[in-house]
């Protein structure tokens, strides 16, 4: 089973357990529709003998999740960098300059246009 095939897995676990603790008149019959559908294409993925076509349906959920976990790896990452740094735009080009925190007012040179500016830390 590929990545995808596991994700499709997680995902039919999930709602088996939200609708077996969950219970909604509206809800029920909709989680148990996506169950169904859920281990629906599972099955027709994991039987299915055309394997190039789900290579490419793999490799298409491998780069939706890149995106997603690159975003969120940012935000971390500024959040955690956030701490230590200030990050100021060049009013010249727009390019982000990082300037460690605490050093009071200080003259910034764009390493890309050139420009000098002074920004407090």
């Amino acid at each position: 089973m590929d990545q995808l095939g596991q994700f499709i897995m997680y995902a039919v676990l999930v709602l088996i357990f939200l609708n077996a603790f969950v219970r909604v008149r509206i809800l029920s019959p909709f989680l148990g529709f996506l169950e169904l559908a859920g281990i629906i294409c599972l099955y027709a993925r994991m039987f299915s003998k055309n394997v190039g076509k789900r290579y490419q349906e793999n490799q298409v959920y491998l780069r939706l999740r890149f995106y997603v976990t690159e975003y969120f790896r940012k935000i971390k990452f500024r959040f955690t960098e956030g701490r230590k740094y200030r990050v100021f735009k060049c009013p010249g080009c727009g390019q982000k300059v990082r300037i460690p925190r605490g050093h009071g007012k200080v003259s910034v040179h764009c390493p890309k246009c050139g420009t000098d500016f002074i920004r407090k830390t």
